[in-house]
């Protein structure tokens, strides 16, 4: 009962009634009548499952506050640099995450109870299943607001109110204690009773990795990491584009949190979809991420002599056309060309020409940037189809592994073999090639410190573009000043005309310059009048902190706001 008080204070809901807040519904596990046996305490950790409590990697939520997004006249308040302590992200966060926390310690503190009763092996492996999400709960914590509030039992609403932040680092070594039990407890193959994907050591280990790249705890990443390969259980899928179309776990996903339409577990996929295929492409890719890839000769396209702004997928990485539909190619059954003297295209499954509505000369509201995302997207994404994305949501998979293992060593400046072939492996997969095949993608040979570490940080944009990792990048990295260009795209029709089709300018007008963190500078083309500027993004210095929110600060004094907030 104290518990179920103490979510709320931290939830910012401060009534405490138990009539009026229903705290004790059946159809949650609480502990006045459930944790009798194994079987209610594994239906209670099927909550940690739910989309709620990952409520950053569903829809592309991080990735909207990113340089790899763009969206027609829609500024997030993170990118434009205008959070406050009333911001509703930071408040969903904290709340549904000490949900979370919650929950685990009362399926902790509960399980005490079943000791003597069922197997030991049983009751240590529940625990280690609510261990690993306190541990991924608390990590995020601490990543985004720093210094936290912490607990790992009940308490008292008296208590709750005299509680302030501990310091990061403490609650850190909480996290690393839960994983390294969720990692000594958890079989290496997890199923639940229903045969269900479930958390297991692999996934404890790679997410204990993750949260020490966050914490910039290199020793830690590579310990970590190379315990994941040792386990010889993860592999990388052999087609890139292939895998994130899948509905499948496949070898490569280390942990995700599957979904599925039938079951109402789906999120919307309208906003992404070309409006020929009965989408609203509201959100695209950036120029900023097309100009991001390499050339096939691994050069940046400022660099290289393959590369054509009028036809900027040639000769690119083969995971820019598996992210981003190459213009004249077939998507969700429609050939993809947004040039404006395109007014019709081919239904690939009817062989009729329709209406080109991804065209400004028939939709004025069509891409502004005439991108649109391929990556993920099935033919369930489309209007006939019922629009909507359950693939699985991939929490962190092989390819984003080895990538950390690269970086970690990289940082330690303990440069070997072993981190060129943890980045080559990944950049060979791209190309369907074998790592030895050197002559058919540009292997990394380079041992040196400072190129490889702009070789590791643009090998994960161009890997892991559109999986929600681009935010937590720029965040530890400290980039996102550097990283917040304009949002541009094309003129309206008029003005498109006249500047970039008529002459003969289509795609883009010349190369634009590409910085050492393969960041495009689009201003002179701007500047020029030729393409369009919609949204000016910003970034003030106190957001790589996240604000407390106000009515947590409000409710208890000795919860300071984070600084400038």
């Amino acid at each position: 009962m104290k518990t179920n008080i103490f979510i709320l204070l931290f939830g910012f809901i401060l009534t405490v009634s138990c009539t009026d807040l229903n705290l004790d519904p059946l159809s949650e596990a609480s502990s006045g009548n459930w944790y009798s046996n194994p079987d209610q305490v594994e239906l209670a950790l099927n909550d940690f499952y739910r989309e709620y409590l990952w409520l950053l990697e569903r829809n592309f939520q991080t990735d909207r506050w990113t340089d790899d997004w763009a969206q027609r006249q829609v500024a997030y308040s993170f990118a434009v640099g205008s959070i406050t302590s009333e911001w509703g992200d930071a408040e969903e966060v904290w709340s549904n995450t000490y949900k979370g926390i919650s929950r685990a310690n009362r399926i902790i503190e509960n399980l005490v109870e079943l000791e003597g009763k069922f197997p030991s092996e049983q009751i240590n492996e529940l625990k280690a299943e609510a261990s690993f999400f306190r541990a991924n709960f608390y990590a995020r914590l601490i990543t985004l607001y720093g210094d936290v509030p912490f607990y790992t039992d009940e308490i008292s609403i008296n208590e709750a109110f005299e509680m302030g932040r501990t310091d990061r680092e403490v609650v850190l070594e909480q996290v690393y204690t839960d994983f390294d039990y969720a990692i000594n407890h958890l079989p290496l193959n997890n199923t639940g009773s229903g045969g269900e994907f479930r958390a297991d050591k692999g996934a404890a280990l790679a997410m204990k990795a993750r949260t020490a790249l966050y914490m910039s705890d290199w020793s830690m990443v590579v310990e970590s990491t190379e315990a994941v390969m040792n386990l010889d259980k993860y592999s990388l899928y052999p087609d890139y584009g292939e895998y994130f179309r899948s509905k499948e776990i496949e070898s490569e996903t280390i942990f995700a949190i599957p979904r599925d339409y039938s079951l109402g577990n789906y999120s919307s996929s309208r906003g992404f979809i070309l409006r020929t295929a009965g989408g609203t492409a509201d959100a695209q890719p950036s120029w900023g991420l097309l100009a991001a890839y390499l050339n096939t000769d691994g050069l940046p396209i400022d660099e290289s002599p393959l590369f054509d702004p009028k036809y900027p997928f040639e000769n690119r990485d083969p995971r820019l056309t598996e992210t981003i539909v190459e213009h004249g190619t077939e998507h969700v059954g429609f050939i993809y060309q947004p040039h404006p003297d395109t007014l019709e295209v081919l239904n690939v499954e009817t062989g009729e020409m329709v209406t080109n509505r991804d065209s400004k000369a028939n939709t004025p509201w069509a891409a502004f940037d005439c991108l649109m995302l391929k990556k993920w997207v099935t033919n369930s994404w489309k209007a006939s189809d019922g629009r909507y994305n359950d693939q699985p949501l991939i929490i962190i998979r092989y390819a984003d592994l080895l990538l950390m293992y690269a970086e970690a060593k990289i940082e330690l400046n303990e440069i070997d073999q072993s981190v060129l072939e943890a980045i080559n492996k990944v950049r060979a997969r791209a190309y369907k090639t074998d790592i030895s095949a050197i002559h058919e993608y540009p292997a990394i040979t380079t041992t040196n410190q400072t190129e490889l570490q702009k070789i590791v940080r643009l090998e994960r944009r161009m890997e892991l573009a559109w999986e929600g990792r681009r935010y937590w990048d720029l965040l530890r990295w400290r980039m996102f000043e550097e990283a917040y260009k304009p949002y541009y795209g094309h003129h309206p029709l008029a003005l498109l005309k006249e500047r970039i089709t008529d002459p003969g300018l289509w795609f883009w007008p010349w190369t634009p310059e590409i910085d050492e963190n393969g960041i495009a500078d689009f201003g002179p083309m701007h500047d020029a009048g030729l393409i369009a500027l919609y949204i000016e993004r910003n970034f003030d210095e106190k957001q790589y902190l996240w604000p407390i929110p106000n009515s947590e600060v409000l409710a208890n004094e000795n919860i300071k706001q984070n600084p400038g907030y």
